[in-house]
């Protein structure tokens, strides 16, 4: 490979490793919340200790994001200084701010960690909620960024090639990128599901277990109350963010189905099958609209075709997990409580890892699709990597440094997940 390429792969597994906990670290803290909050409108003890134990989870998980998030700070100086040479002014503002809400969360989450027995029950959980406001913010604006790219605003260009500039910078026109609505709201939306998924995940392998069935069922019940609307909502959100796609960058949407011709009742294929006019629905909302195929477009502009299966995975992934949860939202509004039938049990186990797997997919979709643009029809990746040979050694370095550590947070999970599902350590019997 080149060393373009190395640049990017670095700075993909970098950002592959940390999304996951930027996800966990932005809606834990709302599961830790509800649980405390339960227990201090109902005295149950069990919800207390579901606060606990998943405030512990929230800080393991917070200190391997904050060590990741810091490295892909490094990175994206180091390996692509010209996107810093030029796009500085203008991303430096959300950056600023992503660093204060990170600051924040980590403060008010060492106050919630070691302020049980020292602070009032009302001040600890205002702790708690600061924290889970500063880690949804300190994503956004870093999501923020990520959207400027694929739709910059708030510059003019002077020059071309080694000698472009960005002139009259309005930092704050950045921030009206006509990309920043739907990635921040579908990134959101995606961690709180993922996250809740998993956590459902867990508890209901507790449940299957036999074990300690009330405390299952109690933080089974306040995952699915954060998966079920989070996860409903995705399908509308992807179809606004396949509408914004079709108009300011629609050779992405065409390379996500591979669609040469331009033409009016453009299909989506799914499997064998071709559905006419689909992608016309998820571009302009009509089968007889008109979209762009690839043939636009300079062949040199076109995304990697592997955009192709990452959307379509991730289309299948929610398209299942909405499933699973329209399930469970019917069971609660017939029967007035949540499924707890082995078959839905084991299917929210097996769904556990998916959501993770989904936003893996969706940021290949976003990252890849771009290509080969850093900026979007303003700056090219390989005019902004640095000039530095033999990446391929920072590249294998890192990715083995991030295997380690992945192997140690899973390993430490592991065990605490292990004490979740286990019987209490007093041994008594089971409520439930």
């Amino acid at each position: 490979m080149s060393d373009v390429l190395y640049a990017r792969w670095q700075m993909g597994v970098s950002l592959a490793f940390h999304i996951v906990f930027a996800a966990i670290g932005m809606a834990m803290p709302i599961l830790m919340v509800l649980a405390e909050r339960r227990h201090q409108r109902t005295g149950d003890a069990e919800y207390l200790e579901l606060a606990k134990r998943w405030a512990k989870g929230t800080a393991v998980l917070f200190a391997v994001g904050a060590v990741s998030g810091t490295v892909l700070s490094f990175e994206l100086g180091l390996l692509f200084p010209g996107f810093m040479r030029h796009a500085g002014p203008i991303v430096g503002f959300p950056f600023s701010m992503e660093g204060f809400a990170f600051f924040t969360e980590a403060i008010f989450l060492g106050l919630y960690l070691y302020g049980w027995e020292r602070l009032s029950p009302r001040v600890h959980l205002a702790s708690g909620v600061v924290v889970a406001v500063s880690g949804t913010l300190s994503a956004v604006f870093v999501t923020f960024v990520n959207a400027w790219m694929n739709a910059p605003r708030g510059f003019r260009t002077e020059g071309a090639g080694p000698s472009l500039r960005l002139v009259d910078i309005d930092p704050s026109g950045a921030l009206r990128s006509p990309f920043a609505a739907h990635e921040i709201t579908h990134m959101v939306l995606a961690a709180y599901m993922a996250t809740a998924i998993a956590v459902a995940g867990v508890h209901a392998w507790g449940l299957l277990r036999g074990r300690r069935a009330t405390f299952h069922r109690k933080a089974l019940s306040l995952a699915l109350w954060l998966a079920v609307p989070t996860t409903l909502a995705q399908p509308l959100v992807g179809h606004w963010a396949g509408q914004v796609v079709a108009e300011h960058q629609p050779a992405k949407l065409a390379a996500l189905e591979q669609h040469e011709k331009t033409m009016a009742w453009a299909p989506i294929t799914v499997g064998p099958i071709k559905i006419p006019g689909a992608l016309s629905v998820l571009a302009k909302n009509r089968p007889s609209a008109v979209v762009q195929g690839l043939e636009e477009f300079p062949r040199a502009d076109w995304p990697h075709p592997v955009v192709r299966p990452a959307f379509q995975g991730m289309v299948a992934i929610g398209t299942g997990l909405a499933a699973l949860c329209a399930w469970a939202l019917f069971s609660r509004l017939r029967k007035k409580s949540w499924p707890e039938a082995r078959l839905f049990l084991r299917a929210l186990v097996a769904a556990a890892p998916l959501g993770f797997v989904a936003i893996e997919l969706g940021w290949i979709v976003t990252e890849v699709g771009r290509q080969p643009w850093t900026v979007y029809n303003v700056l090219r990746t390989v005019e902004t990597v640095t000039p530095m040979p033999g990446l391929v050694v920072p590249f294998v370095t890192f990715t083995v440094v991030y295997a380690g550590l992945a192997l140690a947070c899973v390993a430490v999970l592991r065990h605490h997940i292990r004490q979740t599902t286990s019987p209490s350590e007093s041994g008594a019997p089971d409520a439930g």
